[in-house]
């Protein structure tokens, strides 16, 4: 047993488990860059793709088994185990077979962490909607709106379209770059692409309507817990990305914090507070999903209106926010070592 303890034993466990942690700061760096340059093109064959489909299999098998629509509720465990378990273990198993060269195990590991990031993407997508509500075509606004979004967008006004954007990529700010990264951090390719299989679950079943309260209960549910401690993480990121863009960082937080109850989900009010806060603008308030009228309180104050402008100083605020997360979380990570 004293073996175990000698100094030659002991350093080099100390100079693997150093090795091992700053080869996943650099995999998680090179994936963050590959996704700034690269983004998700739609002719790549994205994994979420794979997954979608696989939610849809799987939903399928249980709506034909299901004797009731209490029973949907139960149901529900399997609807999120396997697509949850059937992604960490593919993950596993490539990362495992690019193990027999550590340089192309880091390669196919960054590569695995950048298709779990969407900044390029959601950048992307909210830059086209401005684009288009600089020509003052307000239908083809709300038809491009409509890609990104779950609310309807059939009778949205322009600042409407303006405040939807600038929600969704102040909330896709934590699910789609500051949890993958937080839990890749964690656990590495096999956690990032995890908790993009239990979040894609949430945005294709996790809905409170007719069809999917029961059966999208628990993943749901399960998606919260998963963002609960990235969206608060946000609320100290955005801040200080508000800084670096020339916002309001002092009102950033203010706001995170004084209205971070004010959203039906205990994790969206964060990242969006700290957004309006930072540009002195207010979101939240009614919105139509599938034909039903959904109350939100609203979140920040009203300072000035919104403008089309603002598409791009949420880009901005997004950019400087994941980069800060990136910075951090390595720092904290090699103070962990």
């Amino acid at each position: 047993m004293e073996n175990l303890f000698t100094p030659q034993v002991t350093s080099t466990v100390v100079f693997t488990v150093i090795g091992y942690s700053f080869a996943n700061i650099l995999i998680m760096i090179l994936g963050y860059i590959m996704d700034l340059v690269f983004g998700d093109p739609y002719w790549f064959p994205h994994p979420v793709r794979f997954i979608g489909k696989l939610i849809s299999k799987t939903e399928k098998f249980i709506r034909k088994h299901a004797k009731s629509e209490e029973s949907l509720k139960y149901w529900g465990i399997l609807m999120w185990l396997v697509p949850v378990v059937t992604t960490a273990l593919v993950t596993t198993f490539i990362v495992k077979i690019a193990s027999f060269n550590k340089y192309v195990e880091i390669f196919v590991s960054a590569f695995i962490i950048y298709t779990t990031l969407s900044t390029k993407c959601l950048k992307d997508e909210a830059t086209k909607i401005y684009k288009v509500l600089e020509t003052g075509d307000i239908k083809k606004s709300r038809v491009q709106l409509s890609y990104i979004v779950g609310r309807d967008t059939t009778n949205l006004s322009q600042s409407e379209i303006i405040r939807a954007t600038v929600e969704t990529v102040a909330e896709n700010t934590v699910d789609g770059t500051i949890s993958p990264m937080f839990y890749g951090f964690l656990f590495g390719p096999v956690g990032a692409m995890t908790y993009k299989a239990i979040n894609t679950l949430d945005s294709m079943v996790g809905y409170k309507n007719d069809k999917y309260l029961n059966l999208g209960c628990v993943s749901a549910k399960l998606d919260d817990v998963a963002n609960f401690i990235p969206a608060r993480l946000t609320a100290i990121f955005m801040p200080l990305g508000a800084f670096l863009c020339g916002m309001n960082g002092i009102n950033s937080f203010k706001i995170a914090i004084r209205d971070r109850k004010n959203h039906k989900s205990p994790n969206c009010a964060f990242a969006e507070g700290a957004a309006a806060g930072a540009m002195g603008v207010q979101l939240g308030g009614t919105n139509i999903y599938f034909g039903q009228e959904v109350y939100k309180p609203t979140i920040g104050d009203k300072k000035r209106e919104l403008e089309n402008y603002d598409i791009v100083r949420m880009n901005k605020l997004m950019y400087s926010t994941t980069a800060n997360a990136l910075l951090i979380l390595s720092a904290l990570f090699c103070i962990m070592i």
